[in-house]
């Protein structure tokens, strides 16, 4: 089957031999010759490759030899057969997306975190309106902390409670026909009916991989084609909603709760956070205008640790959907950032009586959602849990994964972080000729501390979880494996739409880069032209596995977790004991997942790489 549309189509061949409200972060990565630095401190890389790379999400993020290359991806070549108030305060955060690389050569040092804060209190912003097209790319998110949202004044504190527990309403048997809302000048019915039926057809345009990029206000409407602002996200058109779960690091109440649309402002809404102590009253009392909003405070017992997940839970009356995407709930984020979007189906209800373990994926999603909900040990949350058993979530394709606080041995420890990456790549992913000689790529928007130098876990447990390629196994001393990380220059940031402050949402300290700098000779300037994304600095994070000429792809990871130990784990007592200090979630694409027999690659047949995926062709052998 395969399906067309302006950007090409994505291919999966198999044979039997084997609107915006507040602008949002943004992040560009090529190489360069030029230090590459975010908020803080930046180096650019220097790499006896010159080749440049750039990287751009389609429904993958894939690499260019040349910055004026983009390239399309094609599925594959298979190869075998408790309620908190909160304040209504103005936050922001950051985040970085991912872009296409660069080869740097000499990087040096600089700080951006003190001329961003100086420029931000001398810069107006402006409030743009709606008005900005549609547009899919790839992007990605930063590290273990995000410089955190300021709040508004200060208002009396409500003790917490449990929140409201979403309305039980029966799904319909069919499936709705979400589809996105765009704004536009007066028009007759007609015109509306036909631009609803566009949108729909843009949403389907998204199978089967589901991965949008956020809209970005400032760059040219045809890039914006196929992308998504969070008020689409809650649009009526995708379902008549019911209530809803906001999971995040850095909320800004007041903004948020206007993002839904005026008929769904009094549905019950449950917000995730992690604030504690001062953070947390100032939550409350932003909250404490709404009487629909409840919020749930995330444990986190390890220092250093934050509550990075960005999920929605959205339960309508027609059926269930999970969003998984790497925005904080603030106006920046989702103006002038580069960010990504994992949508799920509608899902519909099982029939009464289904046992609770019918409706999983062949991707065991389900019941690893239920995991990672169980996994806060909230009253409120596991109401929800009795929600999601109730729905049909076979439709599933990609795989979750996710981390939560904590120390984990046994069985337990393949569950979470990069263990758990490392599990599914073995069980799911296409072992490669040469695999050796294929790519790992890296995309994110902060940086954490990874030690001395990069045998202490970059180069040593990390990189031995995103090697993995099925059974085969070799261990790390055989692997000459390239690993390419694309991190923002302190010039992708003073050139980007939103300037100096953009390094706000790339925290890196100059105390932590100072010591490794041994990690300048992985870096690669952000770079994202053929999304039209260069200059929306990054707040998206992806990884994944490239080939040598960046025309296949093995696997693509869309995630929350910057490079960093306490977002993925770190190996404790003699690699018995996973320790992990952050929730963050993401999802994982495999194209196993994609086809109906054996294994294979994502396929790029051309030098582009958009996620505005237009068709899905699968040809049996």
């Amino acid at each position: 089957m395969s399906l067309e549309s302006q950007h090409g189509k994505w291919t999966l061949s198999s044979s039997s031999d084997e609107e915006t409200d507040k602008p949002a972060e943004k992040k560009n990565i090529t190489s360069h010759k030029g230090g590459t630095a975010p908020s803080i401190k930046k180096e650019a890389v220097s790499d006896s490759d010159k080749t440049d790379i750039d990287e751009e999400i389609v429904a993958f993020q894939t690499v260019n030899k040349s910055p004026s290359h983009s390239h399309h991806l094609k599925p594959v070549k298979k190869k075998g057969s408790s309620r908190d108030s909160v304040s209504p305060s103005s936050s922001s955060c950051h985040t970085s997306p991912r872009g296409p690389l660069k080869k740097d050569q000499s990087h040096k040092q600089h700080s951006i975190g003190s001329e961003a804060r100086k420029f931000a209190l001398s810069e107006k912003r402006k409030r743009l309106s709606d008005d900005s097209g549609w547009c899919v790319s790839s992007s990605d998110e930063g590290s273990d902390t995000e410089v955190k949202c300021k709040q508004e004044e200060q208002k009396p504190v409500k003790a917490e409670s449990h929140c409201l527990k979403p309305k039980d309403i029966s799904a319909k048997a069919g499936r709705g026909s979400p589809s996105v809302h765009l704004k536009s000048p007066k028009k007759h019915a007609s015109d509306s009916k036909n631009e609803d039926l566009d949108m729909w057809d843009l949403l389907k345009r998204g199978e089967p991989f589901r991965f949008y990029l956020t809209k970005v206000t400032g760059i040219t409407a045809k890039y914006n084609t196929g992308a998504f602002h969070i008020k689409d996200i809650l649009s009526p058109l995708f379902g008549t909603l019911v209530s809803s779960v906001q999971f995040n690091y850095c909320i800004d109440v007041e903004w948020l709760v206007k993002q839904y649309p005026k008929e769904f402002r009094s549905k019950p809404l449950l917000i995730v956070h992690g604030e504690k102590r001062e953070s947390k009253a100032r939550l409350h009392e932003a909250a404490h205008p709404y009487e629909h909003v409840r919020l749930c405070q995330a444990k986190l017992d390890i220092a250093y640790g934050t509550h990075h997940t960005k999920m929605m839970l959205l339960l309508y009356e027609e059926g269930f959907r999970v969003v998984i995407h790497t925005a904080n709930l603030i106006f920046d984020d989702w103006h002038q950032k580069t960010q990504g979007i994992w949508m799920s189906p509608l899902y519909p209800r099982l029939p009464k009586g289904t046992p609770a373990a019918d409706g999983e994926s062949e991707t065991n999603f389900k019941q690893d959602l239920i995991d990672y909900l169980t996994s806060y040990q909230s009253t409120t949350l596991k109401e929800w849990v009795t929600i999601i058993k109730e729905y049909d979530l076979s439709e599933t394709r990609v795989f979750l994964i996710g981390s939560t606080p904590g120390r984990y041995v046994g069985k337990d420890k393949n569950k979470w972080g990069h263990l758990k990456l490392r599990k599914i790549l073995s069980e799911h992913a296409s072992s490669v000729a040469s695999s050796d000689t294929w790519r790992l790529i890296g995309q994110f928007s902060s940086i954490g501390s990874m030690g001395a130098d990069k045998s202490k876990w970059l180069c040593a447990e990390f990189m031995e979880s995103l090697v993995t390629l099925g059974k085969q196994y070799k261990s790390l001393a055989n692997h000459q494996t390239a690993f390419h990380l694309i991190y923002p220059t302190v010039d992708n940031v003073r050139t980007s739409l939103e300037g100096y402050p953009a390094g706000g949402s790339l925290p890196y300290s100059i105390q932590t880069a100072q010591k490794q700098l041994w990690l300048h000779s992985f870096f690669h300037k952000w770079s994202a032209d053929a999304s039209g994304r260069t200059r929306a600095m990054p707040h998206i994070k992806t990884y994944m596995r490239a080939s040598p000429d960046f025309q296949e792809i093995a696997w693509f990871l869309v995630t929350s977790a910057n490079l960093s130990k306490a977002a993925w784990g770190a190996l404790e007592k003699n690699n018995t004991q996973l320790m992990i200090r952050s929730y963050e979630l993401g999802v994982l694409f495999v194209p196993s997942a994609f086809i109906d027999h054996g294994s294979g690659t994502f396929h790029t047949p051309e030098l582009l790489i958009h996620m505005e995926i237009c068709g899905f062709l699968h040809r049996s052998s």
